[in-house]
């Protein structure tokens, strides 16, 4: 089978795609990954882009205990005043 189409959605693009990340400054790398960066749309590298993946994905893992105990804290102190009863 041959892969004749391989890369033709970056054909038409300036450059082929290619050209320096906005974040760790490699020239002449693809850069097809627009993310939001300080309130602007940027095109960053594959690298970047898995990099800033995996940093939401540790906040959000750091955020969910965070919600789960708050909860928690306030369940026994509504349990007291019915125990008290």
């Amino acid at each position: 089978m041959s892969k004749n189409h391989r890369g033709s959605g970056i054909r038409s693009l300036p450059s082929h795609g290619r050209g320096t990340c906005a974040i760790c400054g490699k020239t002449d790398i693809k850069v097809l990954w627009e993310k939001e960066i300080n309130g602007q749309t940027v095109n960053v590298c594959k690298f970047c882009n898995a990099k800033l993946k995996n940093e939401a994905r540790v906040e959000a893992r750091k955020a969910k205990p965070a919600a789960e105990e708050a909860p928690a804290a306030e369940a026994p102190a509504e349990e007291t005043p019915a125990a008290a009863e």
